[in-house]
């Protein structure tokens, strides 16, 4: 596909001044329960800019916060992501305890672990019965997750997002197979169940079933979901904002609270680096057999084989904007769970903040691109 431009519409129908970007853009956010509030500060900013997302992937509080987003008409989506991070707020203390023995991050979120969030997580007393109970694959974790289906049923509109408007994707893992699969709003509809499969991190939570299968949260195979982008048929120009909230790289830990923190990032960070070195190499090697077929001769084009590997080239191009969330003063393996207002306000701001400067960077639009590559990095 030829490499295209085109005029983003904010919400309301005002146009964004001079908003004239690469190809569609797509969204695509990691798992990671409370850091998921840096994607609504991401957002918040593109909203602001008038870039509307054409697609959404996501993994866990990813695919919730998709889920927010793909399932409003934009004049409604900045108020169900602020509605949805407000109630998850709601119970927890309004700042972090003193840091006793340098333990005041997981002092602040026991809270969090003992009692839940009302509007997402309860306690399961079935866990009471003990690990080795037989409470059956929807049972079996130490939460409930009904909660989160009010939450979602209530903030989401799910004949909207069926409509496809904004393309959504989740990501999920059979339980039984141990294979990942994508839900794909282009290709299915796609419901509460899809968004909560996504997020069911186990043994916290417990695996939701569909098409009679248990899936479990997919940030347990790939928590970095910009694969299926990549890997999309057929290929067009996209300006991808690929949203991190996993630190893939760190100095090294000198204590076993750092060696925790450190494992978590590494685990969760899921190779999105590597994914995306492969994907350069794949998309470089189709923008040069593009090249090699307009060395062959007019007649010998028509060659059904000559046709066949032609198929493989392409010249459309991937632009990658960078976003990582930054470390947090005194936090450490329990982040993920810092649903503190303190800790979402300081994460949604930095979101907001940092989406802003890749913004007036505008990187996609730099002249000296090598033309024989197909997948540009801005960090």
């Amino acid at each position: 596909m030829a490499h295209t431009t085109k005029q983003r519409t904010a919400a309301g129908g005002r146009r964004a001044p001079q908003a004239v970007l690469p190809g569609q853009v797509v969204l695509v956010l990691q798992g990671g329960g409370a850091l998921g509030a840096y994607q609504a500060g991401v957002y918040q900013a593109l909203h602001e800019a008038g870039i509307e997302p054409d697609w959404v992937i996501g993994t866990s509080i990813g695919a919730i916060n998709a889920s927010l987003i793909a399932g409003n008409p934009p004049q409604h989506r900045m108020e169900r992501l602020d509605t949805f991070w407000s109630m998850m707020q709601a119970a927890t203390p309004g700042a972090r305890l003193p840091d006793w023995m340098g333990l005041g991050n997981l002092v602040s979120n026991m809270a969090t672990v003992m009692r839940g969030i009302p509007d997402f997580f309860t306690p399961n007393l079935h866990a009471l019965r003990g690990s080795a109970a037989p409470l059956g694959v929807e049972a079996a974790s130490y939460y409930s997750t009904a909660p989160l289906r009010g939450t979602l049923e209530s903030l989401v509109d799910f004949e909207y997002l069926c409509e496809c408007h904004t393309r959504m994707t989740v990501g999920a893992v059979n339980a039984c197979s141990g294979e990942m699969r994508y839900f794909d709003t282009r290709r299915e509809r796609l419901g509460v169940d899809h968004v909560m499969a996504s997020g069911a991190l186990p043994p916290a939570f417990p695996a939701v079933r569909i098409d009679g299968q248990p899936y479990w949260d997919g940030g347990i195979y790939s928590n970095t979901p910009i694969e299926a982008v990549l890997d999309d048929k057929p290929r067009r120009d996209s300006l991808i904002f690929a949203v991190n909230v996993w630190h893939q790289t760190a100095p090294e830990p000198e204590s076993i609270w750092q060696v925790m923190a450190r494992h978590k990032d590494i685990q969760f960070a899921s190779r999105a680096d590597s994914h995306i070195a492969r994907q350069k190499q794949i998309h470089r090697l189709r923008h040069v057999i593009r090249e090699l077929h307009k060395q062959i001769p007019a007649s010998r084009r028509a060659d059904p084989k000559v046709a066949s590997l032609a198929a493989w080239g392409c010249g459309t191009t991937i632009h990658v904007a960078h976003l990582l969330a930054p470390r947090v003063e005194g936090e450490d393996h329990t982040k993920d769970i810092d649903f503190t207002p303190a800790g979402i306000r300081t994460r949604r701001q930095a979101g907001h903040a940092d989406t802003m400067r890749m913004i007036q960077r505008a990187p996609w639009h730099q002249a000296d691109a090598d033309p024989i590559e197909g997948v540009l990095e801005h960090r």
